[in-house]
C-alpha cells in the first residue's frame, strides 16, 4: 500500500503551479484558438509561457517551492506571482487539467517531490508493468509515469475545454477522434503532430 503521508512541515502549504515554460511558437497556439498575450497563455489561473528554448514543456515555475529541493530532473523555480486574470478563449479553453511527467524510477522521483512538498496523493498500477503517481499542484495535476526509458522529463498536457464538439469541429483534423477518458463522465481527445505543438497535448471535457 501507497504511504500517503506528507513531509513537508506541519501547516506549510504545497507548492502551486504557476507557469509552464514551452518551447512552442506563440503563433502555433493562436492557430489552434488559444488568446495569447505578449507570448502568454492563461488558463484557470496558470500561466503558459510560450517560445522558451528547447521543445516540449521546458520547465515550470511553482508558488511555494523551496528552491533547495532536488525535484529529480524536472526544472522548477520559484514564483511569488499572483495567479493571472481569466482569459477568454475562441477555442473554449478553460484550465490545465494535467501536466505529464515521465520518469525510469515512479518511487524515487515520487519520494523527491514529497520531500519538497509536493501534495502526492496516490500511486496505481497502470497495467503492463507501469505505474503513476498523482500530485495536486493548485489548480490541477501532475500526473508522474514510469518506468520511462531516459532521464526524468516533462512529457504532455491535458487542458479542458468548455465543449469538446466545438473544439473538435473548429480543429478539423488536427485533432485525433474524441472519447471516452479514463475519468467517469469525461470525453478527451489528442492533438496530432500536424497541430504544430512540441509536447503531447489532448483537450478534456470538464469535470461533472
Amino acid at each position: 500500500m501507497t504511504d500517503r503521508r506528507s513531509h513537508r512541515c506541519e501547516g506549510a502549504k504545497p507548492p502551486r503551479l504557476d507557469e509552464l515554460a514551452l518551447g512552442d511558437a506563440p503563433e502555433v497556439w493562436e492557430r489552434l484558438g488559444f488568446a495569447v498575450e505578449d507570448g502568454v497563455v492563461s488558463l484557470g489561473g496558470v500561466r503558459i509561457r510560450l517560445g522558451a528554448d528547447g521543445e516540449g514543456i521546458v520547465g515550470w515555475r511553482l508558488r511555494g517551492l523551496d528552491p533547495s529541493h532536488d525535484l529529480d530532473g524536472l526544472t522548477g523555480c520559484p514564483s511569488t506571482a499572483p495567479p493571472p486574470a481569466p482569459v477568454e478563449h475562441p477555442n473554449g479553453a478553460l484550465a490545465v487539467d494535467h501536466v505529464v511527467a515521465l520518469t525510469p524510477d515512479v518511487d524515487r522521483t515520487t519520494a523527491r517531490l514529497r520531500a519538497a512538498g509536493f501534495d502526492h496523493r496516490r500511486t496505481r498500477e497502470a497495467g503492463e508493468g507501469l505505474r503513476q503517481a498523482f500530485f495536486v499542484l493548485g489548480p490541477c495535476l501532475l500526473e508522474l509515469g514510469g518506468p520511462a526509458d531516459g532521464d526524468v522529463r516533462f512529457w504532455g498536457l491535458t487542458l479542458v475545454v468548455a465543449d469538446l464538439d466545438a473544439a473538435a469541429r473548429r480543429l478539423g483534423d488536427r485533432l485525433g477522434p474524441v472519447r471516452d477518458a479514463v475519468q467517469p463522465g469525461r470525453r478527451i481527445a489528442t492533438l496530432r503532430r500536424e497541430a504544430g505543438t512540441g509536447a503531447r497535448m489532448a483537450l478534456m471535457s470538464p469535470r461533472q
